[in-house]
């Protein structure tokens, strides 16, 4: 799909990689384990890009966080209250659990989000880190 390949920022987003190369990774570890989930490199280990552009860079990506997931959460426990007929006790029990499972890709999915919308991708950047690969 041209919609993930590389230069969009959909790539960049979902795959979690550096807003201006697409080839750095956002996070050191994988999205779903819990080793060091929060943390990241300061820097882009491919071209260099900064990853903390300021002060409170990522604060805006906590907006984003809570929209996201609280249209997860609604979406989710609404979507089994009406098509499977559980109890509403039972839907926001099964809510818990789903959501302490993706909380850390929520996370960071907001701030790959927040970060690609404040830096461009640069094709040339990306061709230099895939050379020196």
């Amino acid at each position: 799909m041209v919609i993930f390949s590389k230069g969009s920022k959909f790539y960049s987003i979902f795959f979690l990689k550096c807003p201006r190369c697409h080839e750095g990774d956002l996070f050191p570890t994988g999205s779903f384990t819990f080793s060091k989930p929060f943390d990241m490199p300061e820097t882009c280990s491919k071209c260099g890009q900064k990853y903390f552009i300021g002060p409170g860079f990522y604060y805006g990506a906590m907006f984003i966080s809570y929209i996201i997931t609280a249209f997860f959460c609604l979406f989710f426990t609404g979507g089994l209250i009406l098509f499977t007929g559980i109890s509403v006790n039972m839907a926001f029990v099964l809510l818990l659990i789903v959501i302490s499972l993706l909380f850390v890709w929520f996370f960071r999915l907001a701030r790959a989000i927040w970060i690609n919308l404040n830096v461009k991708y640069d094709k040339k950047a990306g061709e230099e880190a895939a050379k020196g690969r």
